[in-house]
């Protein structure tokens, strides 16, 4: 695959795609921080190295202008637990602690560069220092959610080939009880105040090591991370990112989505074993200098966020959907943020009415992203465009995104087709490199000179993109074509429903029909769900198009979702059609 961009080629992309200059060159940067110091390849000028570590590269170099004085006070990395603990690191301090775990994981463990590691953390600081330390050592890191079963974790390490795992007390029993079916499995590390039989000490370990150690030399296309895919349909994938897309692809975009200087603090309250934890807690961020802030959060309760933007300053808040479905079922009234300036969502789309109600409580948008464990973010409501309800922004710089049809034509705005992303004859830089070990799904995910997404979507005149679900959630009735995301955004606008999610079910007339699952609001009390039932009909019908209505409605105490929070309407629609 072709990473180097040329400065013909590079150049060529700007044209395409040309960058938004209201975000280049911001007030508040200097001149000499690590972001400005790549504006000659920004520009075309130069090519993008061949040679690229995220450790040296970007925390070393911030660690250098904050020894000169010439970074503001903010620490790096500031971690909360809720319990009155709290970790802060400066760009120093996080430098000696990672090189000290990078001696851990190659002279006490044995990992060479290449090697993998699987990391099963919560939110907590060892986290961020184990990432550090596997770029410097140039291994490979497979983040996972806690939640995850030993079934899980199993399929996880025999597919992996992990040769180290990292977990705490709360699943170290659980990979126990698979350890022996994991040939490839060497060593295993517990994040723990005590010990345990078979594991290794993690914290006893890295306290006691050197801080002495050289980062290792990596080219761009080195494999850096590798993400296992929510698995909403099918068994997850190896999505396997480098250093490039994950770590320069930053460098090279213009500043589009979270639009961060050295004195912002962002909160990213994604799980630890999903992507935008990465991009949102660990890569993006620190590009710019900025204060990545972690609450431990072990449940995610409304109180627990809205007392912490109280408290701290934070500037820049990045949640999935279902986070401000929750955060707007309260009285906002009595909460004064400190410090938010900036909301940012993403997973899924959200409705439009409680982007509604976010503004009319706090006075703020929620600006929406959109990407793949596959591409990052590559459309975005950043600063400075109009907000469309409904829509997810435009295209991010460095990606040519299109909507294309079966034959990998692109459609002319309105019509709807399939999100695509141009990865040839030049693949984007921000794309991942591969399904490991699957050259036939990897083949699969492209189409003509396109990457495809899966998901349903259309282009408006003005570049803006709407989501209307994964190709295979798509409802027909009758002949007529349904995405679910329009119907659950009507049903959602009515008091009575906090989350809802829509799929197909079987009608002998019609073939399929619309069929909602339902959650009531808490403040909401009726004996008479037939009489609901026939309330939220007539309400959909009345805010969108009538044939669009659920002709079936289940009302649930919770919906099934993804260890990420993404709903799983493959599991809805499987038990509708008695698939389970």
């Amino acid at each position: 695959m072709k990473f180097l961009f040329k400065l013909k080629t590079l150049k060529s992309l700007w044209t395409l795609k040309p960058p938004n200059r209201a975000f280049h060159g911001h007030p508040r940067l200097l001149a000499s921080d690590v972001y400005s110091q790549y504006e000659s390849v920004r520009r075309g000028e130069q090519e993008i190295p061949k040679y690229f570590n995220f450790a040296s590269d970007v925390l070393d170099k911030w660690s250098e202008i904050e020894k000169s004085g010439k970074r503001s006070s903010n620490p790096a990395f500031w971690w909360i637990n809720g319990k009155e603990e709290e970790v802060k690191w400066s760009f120093e301090e996080l430098g000696f602690l990672s090189r000290k775990v990078a001696n851990v994981l190659t002279k006490v463990c044995g990992l060479q560069k290449g090697d993998r590691i699987f990391v099963i953390l919560p939110r907590v600081p060892e986290w961020w220092l184990v990432n550090v330390a596997c770029m410097r050592a140039g291994i490979v890191l497979i983040p996972g959610i806690s939640q995850l079963s030993a079934k899980d974790i199993l399929y996880r390490l025999q597919a992996s080939k992990a040769t180290c795992i990292v977990t705490d007390d709360t699943l170290a029993p659980t990979v126990d009880s698979v350890a022996s079916e994991c040939q490839f499995l060497k060593t295993k590390l517990i994040v723990s105040k005590g010990s345990r039989e078979g594991w290794l000490n993690f914290t006893d370990l890295y306290k006691n090591q050197s801080a002495d150690h050289s980062c290792v030399k990596t080219r761009i296309q080195d494999s850096m991370c590798i993400f296992f895919t929510s698995g909403t349909t099918g068994s997850p994938k190896m999505t396997e990112h480098s250093q490039g897309s994950l770590g320069f692809r930053p460098l090279l975009s213009e500043r589009y989505w979270l639009d961060l200087t050295p004195s912002d603090v962002v909160w990213s309250t994604a799980d630890t074993g999903w992507i935008v934890a990465s991009l949102a807690s660990v890569f993006d961020p620190w590009v710019f200098g900025s204060c990545i802030f972690i609450h431990k959060l072990p449940r995610t309760e409304s109180a627990a966020i809205l007392n912490t933007l109280c408290r701290f300053p934070i500037d820049v808040l990045v949640g999935a959907p279902t986070l401000f479905r929750m955060l707007v079922q309260n009285d906002l009234s009595n909460y004064k943020f400190m410090n938010l300036k900036h909301c940012i969502s993403g997973g899924e789309p959200l409705n439009p009415e409680v982007m509604e109600q976010w503004k009319s409580k706090t006075g703020l948008d929620i600006h929406e992203i959109y990407g793949q464990t596959e591409t990052g973010i590559i459309c975005s409501v950043f600063k400075g465009i109009k907000i469309k309800p409904g829509s997810m922004g435009k295209a991010a710089p460095l990606y040519d995104v299109q909507i294309i049809d079966k034959n990998a034509n692109i459609l002319p705005p309105g019509q709807q087709g399939e999100i695509a992303v141009r990865s040839k004859p030049i693949r984007p830089l921000g794309l991942f490199s591969e399904y490991v070990d699957n050259p036939k799904k990897t083949a699969e995910s492209e189409r003509g000179d396109f990457y495809v997404t899966g998901d349903k979507g259309t282009m408006d005149e003005d570049g803006y993109f709407q989501f209307f679900g994964r190709d295979d959630d798509i409802i027909i009735s009758s002949g007529y074509r349904i995405g679910p995301f329009e119907v659950e955004s009507a049903l959602i606008e009515h008091p009575a429903v906090v989350e809802t999610a829509v799929v197909s079910s079987p009608d002998p007339l019609r073939g399929e029909v619309v069929k909602a699952f339902v959650v009531l609001s808490p403040t909401f009390s009726s004996s008479d769900l037939e009489s609901l039932t026939c309330d939220l009909q007539e309400h959909v019908k009345k805010t969108t198009a009538p044939y669009k209505y659920p002709r079936k409605v289940e009302f649930v105490q919770e919906l099934p979702k993804t260890v990420t929070g993404k709903i799983k309407r493959n599991e809805l629609r499987n038990k509708e059609w008695g698939r389970m």
